[in-house]
């Protein structure tokens, strides 16, 4: 630092790199092309606005390889994009609680057994529980709802349980027992032949 501070020594605390000049002759190094070279997509203005991924009309990279099996429709919930997430929440967390209290999504935060009330609570059978309560939550578990009111308590669910899709039912023998049963019977209802 000199002893004298004045405006033929005053310069910043941090040094500052020159910008680069483009544009401006060849002997300036960044002259006639300005670092962009000769032609191309990459030599026009607006060229580097490509969207992440874009391999300039060449089939992409995700597209050219082979893809996984498996279910990724919404009706494959959770599987795929559009998955979902539920907060576990077991009965043997619940000792935490009195007899006769109510158990809602917000005590459970207050009581620092789950982290948001934004996501949905399900309620799992891991333990015992030994107190009637008045329990409120998104979803839970058979086992959980059998325990529940096994002592006395109250439970209710914020969300309707999933229905799970029927599958298709194979044909087995029974069907073709069924089948039988019916040539057999229309056999025996035609009329006798005039031999």
């Amino acid at each position: 630092m000199p002893e004298e501070l004045n405006l033929s020594n005053l310069q910043p605390a941090q040094p500052r790199e020159a910008r680069k000049r483009v544009g401006r002759g060849l002997g300036s190094g960044k002259g006639r092309y300005s670092g962009r070279g000769i032609k191309g997509q990459k030599s026009r203005a607006g060229s580097h606005a490509m969207r992440a991924g874009f391999e300039g009309g060449q089939m992409p990279l995700s597209m050219r390889l082979p893809k996984l099996r498996g279910n990724t429709s919404k009706d494959a919930m959770p599987v795929g994009p559009f998955r979902t997430y539920t907060q576990p929440v077991n009965l043997r967390d619940l000792d935490r609680f009195a007899d006769g209290e109510a158990v809602t999504p917000e005590s459970l935060k207050a009581k620092g057994l789950i982290r948001s009330v934004r996501k949905d609570v399900k309620l799992l059978g891991v333990g015992k529980v030994s107190r009637r309560l008045d329990i409120t939550v998104h979803f839970a578990s058979v086992s959980a709802a059998n325990k529940v009111r096994g002592v006395g308590g109250t439970l209710t669910l914020l969300k309707e349980p999933k229905v799970k899709k029927a599958r298709h039912r194979k044909i087995g023998s029974t069907a073709g027992e069924e089948s039988a049963i019916d040539v057999t019977e229309a056999t025996d209802t035609a009329p006798p032949s005039e031999e």
